[in-house]
């Protein structure tokens, strides 16, 4: 179960909290909380759309039944797993960032009882897509991540984030990203197995490399 408090919003209070929030996001990109406001009062008809898939993919209808969360408590011994493990390499991950699992903002805008945990899953597990496709913290790796999580889930907030972080680019990366990260990213997100469909918490003990190759091209 999702512990914190939801709000309920009628559907101009809705517009009105997605276009504060996209504001606020594209002035400072650090605030997690503005951007998770937005990705709830945009996003539900994909994270239904993704709940859906989730019933239609075993692993996906055991992630719903038991509802794990990526929160310390759950996932800290990830980081006494051996070097190569898919576990290690997300630990070091977030060892090497100082990231705590305990970090990401809860969700407060949606009401149902499966959509909620669906939204929170998808918040989640970007750190491990992070491990998974080997993409830094910087602007360019965001922004390219953003794109998969756009091509996986239809997410309107992934595609406004692409837009604003490209934005903010100079003229090299400007070309990099378009030239390079962009068609990259594209091809990752289509091709990949479903994403959200993976139980990530089941595979820490395996080979990095093997998990990347089950879940498709996963390596740049």
């Amino acid at each position: 179960m999702l512990g914190s408090a939801r709000v309920r919003l009628n559907r101009w209070q809705q517009v009105a909290v997605a276009v504060g929030s996209a504001a606020g996001a594209l002035l400072d990109p650090s605030r997690a909380d503005l951007i998770a406001a937005l990705g709830e009062t945009t996003g539900m008809p994909a994270f239904e759309r993704v709940l859906k898939r989730m019933k239609r993919s075993p692993e996906g209808r055991a992630i719903l039944l038991e509802q794990p969360r990526v929160i310390s408590v759950n996932v800290g011994y990830a980081w006494d797993l051996p070097e190569n493990t898919f576990g290690a390499a997300y630990a070091k991950f977030m060892g090497s960032r100082n990231f705590s699992p305990d970090d990401r903002p809860p969700v407060r805008f949606m009401e149902t009882d499966e959509l909620p945990y669906v939204a929170m899953r998808a918040r989640e597990v970007h750190d491990f897509w992070h491990t998974l496709f080997g993409l830094p913290t910087n602007l360019m790796g965001e922004s390219a991540l953003k794109v998969i999580e756009f091509e996986q889930m239809y997410l309107p907030m992934c595609l406004m984030s692409v837009i604003g972080g490209s934005a903010r680019f100079n003229g090299k990366q400007r070309k990099l990203f378009f030239q390079h990260y962009l068609p990259w990213a594209v091809r990752a997100g289509m091709q990949c197995t479903d994403l959200m469909c993976v139980y990530y918490e089941q595979h820490f003990h395996e080979d990095l490399d093997y998990v990347r190759r089950k879940c498709e091209k996963c390596n740049r």
